[in-house]
């Protein structure tokens, strides 16, 4: 397997894990999230693939054809320099995280998150956070697991 940042010829791959991953929120809170679509349209992946600062990693099999793809870790740089209420420090943002369903179960996730972390540090960035739902509860499982510890909770009222 190979982590490297994501390619065009890796669209068809993230638009699959996209719609998984879209799946797994929708069964969990079917009131906020629509079935059968994803995060990203086709014009935004493109601009996320070419933003330095949008960083997409993508986990692939050893000889895997174009478009194949494992998992992924989608990134955002946060740059709180100079914010008012905030010490001067900048974040790795996981946007998403998805191991496809047929390869769950063979490390795939360590290994894209582990890259994730290693990214992080060599580029000199504070931290790493993430955002999880508490109706995926072997996603939150699995990054207590990585050693990620809750930092802020967010909390609704539905009415």
């Amino acid at each position: 397997m190979v982590i490297r940042r994501a390619q065009e010829k890796d669209l068809p791959g993230l638009i699959s894990l996209l719609e998984q991953v879209l799946m797994v929120h929708y069964e969990g809170r079917p009131d906020l999230f629509k079935p059968y679509t994803r995060k990203y349209t086709d014009a935004e992946l493109h601009d996320i693939i070419a933003d330095d600062e949008r960083p997409i990693f993508v986990a692939v099999a050893d000889n895997a054809p174009d478009g194949e793809i494992l998992g992924y870790a989608f990134c955002v740089y946060e740059d709180y320099a100079g914010n008012n209420n905030m010490t001067d420090h900048r974040t790795l943002y996981i946007d998403d995280i998805c191991v496809d369903e047929h390869a769950r179960g063979q490390h795939v996730g360590t290994s894209v998150y582990q890259y994730v972390i290693d990214f992080a540090r060599a580029e000199g960035f504070y931290n790493v956070t993430l955002n999880v739902w508490t109706c995926n509860p072997g996603a939150q499982a699995f990054y207590e697991a990585m050693g990620m510890k809750p930092y802020k909770v967010g909390m609704e009222t539905i009415l």
